[in-house]
């Protein structure tokens, strides 16, 4: 499989199973009226709707704020696929299609309901981190192994790529 069929499945699959979980929480196990649902002692479901972006930030209360929030998550998404669909890289590949998948499914939830559903919510004793859901979790990954990818892999191809003592050019 190539590096970018590889990042096109991986956010296909990001995709599905964000949409998936979501549309199971929302409608089949109706969380908004179940919640919270206690799944172990540092984790439960809940309702949160996410009208900004990351960690809350920017939060848009009319149309306009959205639509631009869709427009931006939708642009960043297509071009974050034309980097997928050129690198050669696997490890690149899938980091931006974690990234597109998770873009591309709070994008969705912004279309459908005016807001993300974030549902995952982490805590220890009195701490408590952000809600979340499947396509953040993606996005962090994907941002996570961006960075590797940049700070370390990078440097390794580059290195493999260059010339050796004896003048010969070992292929990345």
């Amino acid at each position: 499989m190539t590096a970018s069929r590889l990042g096109l499945a991986i956010a296909i699959l990001t995709l599905v199973l964000d949409q998936a979980s979501k549309l199971f929480l929302l409608f089949g196990y109706d969380l908004p009226a179940n919640q919270p649902v206690t799944v172990a002692r540092f984790l439960e479901f809940v309702v949160v709707w996410n009208r900004g972006i990351s960690y809350g930030l920017f939060q848009q209360e009319n149309d306009l704020g959205r639509w631009i929030l869709i427009v931006l998550s939708l642009a960043a998404s297509i071009w974050l696929t034309l980097w997928l669909w050129r690198t050669a890289h696997r490890f690149l590949a899938a980091s931006l299609g974690l990234i597109v998948g998770g873009a591309v499914g709070n994008a969705i939830d912004r279309i459908a309901y005016g807001a993300v559903f974030d549902f995952v919510h982490v805590h220890a004793g009195s701490f408590s981190w952000y809600v979340f859901n499947v396509a953040d979790a993606g996005i962090v990954a994907g941002v996570i192994g961006l960075l590797y990818d940049s700070l370390v892999l990078e440097g390794r191809r580059t290195r493999a790529a260059s010339p050796s003592t004896d003048g010969t050019v070992t292929p990345p």
